[in-house]
């Protein structure tokens, strides 16, 4: 205690250059909630790469608007006219970019489809992607992230988080694997080279020919112990809609059994079939529990589409939205770069001390807060610090933080109480640094240096 206020900026200094990786550079930010001060400050005003601490930015940002909680909505639409058990007219399915929409809420669609009094399909089936412009991937994204399911193909039509999971299971030494393949599609298709236990068939590997947008997906090499990959395929809008004409014609008899793409102009000959809703609530602990990119640009999309009013949108409606929120905060958003909504890009560049800014706005705001802070992982227990401040740090338990990293950046943000009860706000954004553990490590020591304050 120095002059009756808690000061621990000469620890934090010490403990930096102590921990800090030689040819490493960090900025810190914290500020103590229960007092509305800034407690310390170590380059806080750097511009640094958020990695996925992006996603708190656009959380926030979405969790803004009053809006924020209607649910994701995919939607299922005739346009024609009902006649002696035939449909004379076309289907739509109208997406929304539903980040969690899986197998069995496709067939919760299909099945609703199928209680109208019809059997018969004379008409095309429409995808209506409409939502968002024709990108799938972010600006700034790495191409050779691909085939990676961390880097889906974006489309307001989603399926299964656009990616094949496949469940590889040892057989007898010698055979091939038993796999296990969801969701199930012809879309892809699976080649089974594999051998169990038999070492000359080398290393295990899941891919597909990615440079050609080809979805023939081929397990090779030897396999030892049960393993669970997933990768992703081309193109998200597509993986939908033939998965859903190929359900649907389980259940009619389809004229036209194909689909393309195209907006729903509604009139009177239209007519609502089914619904399938996935809650915010979901979709933003997927988010932030699991660092899900796909979950940060849906939240991404449609902070955007709430912003603007807009019907149709690009990544511009979006950016604009933080941007106008940076501004209320009375920080000049051209001293930033926001590209994308999850910090997958390259071009994304913020501080610390703006990281801080928005939790500090979240924190007083309870439209925003209950919902982001339940969301957040917590320090040795869930999420991407369950096995982080773990049992016996002072910090377990204590810090509710998002994560980001990737090869040389490496960042954590969020809140922290102390074993004073004060609550804090708080950024650690470590650059330059190859060896992930050391980032971790040091930013582990400033949470558990203030925890025990």
């Amino acid at each position: 205690m120095v002059n009756g206020q808690w000061s621990i900026a000469q620890s934090l200094d010490s403990l930096i250059q102590v921990k800090l990786p030689q040819g490493g550079q960090v900025g810190v930010s914290v500020y103590d909630l229960s007092t509305n001060q800034p407690l310390f400050s170590y380059q806080s005003d750097r511009l640094c790469r958020p990695a996925s601490t992006q996603k708190l930015i656009t959380a926030i940002t979405a969790l803004n608007h009053p809006r924020a909680q209607e649910p994701f909505r995919t939607e299922v639409w005739y346009k024609g006219e009902l006649a002696n058990d035939t449909l004379h007219g076309d289907l739509y399915v109208i997406g929304s970019m539903d980040p969690e929409l899986m197998e069995t809420a496709l067939d919760t669609l299909i099945d609703l489809t199928a209680k109208l009094p019809f059997h018969v399909l004379d008409g095309q089936i429409f995808g209506d992607v409409s939502m968002k412009d024709s990108l799938y991937w972010g600006k700034g994204w790495i191409w050779d992230d691909n085939p990676e399911s961390f880097q889906p193909y974006l489309s307001p039509l989603m399926l299964n988080k656009g990616f094949v999971k496949i469940t590889a299971t040892p057989a007898n030494t010698g055979e091939p694997a038993t796999l296990e393949v969801k969701p199930t599609s012809s879309y892809f298709s699976i080649s089974n080279e594999t051998l169990t236990k038999t070492a000359s068939a080398g290393k295990f590997t899941v891919m597909r020919d990615w440079l050609n947008n080809a979805n023939d997906i081929t397990l090779s090499g030897n396999i030892t112990a049960r393993r669970v990959e997933e990768i992703n395929v081309y193109s998200s809008q597509d993986f939908f809609m033939h998965t859903f004409l190929e359900r649907l014609g389980m259940r009619f008899t389809l004229l036209q059994p194909w689909y393309n793409f195209a907006e729903l102009e509604k009139n009177d000959s239209c007519q609502l079939v089914a619904a399938y809703e996935t809650p915010v609530s979901k979709v933003l602990r997927q988010m932030l529990k699991e660092s899900d990119n796909l979950n940060a640009e849906a939240m991404f999309v449609r902070l955007g589409m709430h912003a603007s009013s807009k019907r149709h949108i690009s990544a511009e409606e979006s950016i604009n939205a933080v941007l106008s929120l940076v501004r209320s905060l009375g920080l000049n958003p051209d001293d930033y770069r926001i590209a994308d909504g999850c910090g997958l890009s390259m071009y994304d560049y913020v501080s610390p001390e703006l990281l801080v800014a928005f939790l500090r706005y979240a924190y007083n705001k309870d439209n925003i807060f209950p919902h982001l802070f339940r969301s957040l992982p917590v320090a040795g227990v869930d999420g991407t610090l369950r096995n982080r401040m773990r049992r016996g740090s002072p910090a377990y338990q204590r810090v509710h933080a998002k994560t980001g990293s990737y090869t040389g950046i490496n960042t954590l943000a969020g809140y922290l109480e102390t074993n004073s009860k004060r609550y804090l706000a708080f950024a650690i954004m470590c650059q330059n640094q190859l060896k992930a553990s050391e980032a971790r490590a040091l930013q582990d020591a400033i949470c558990e240096l203030l925890s025990k304050n």
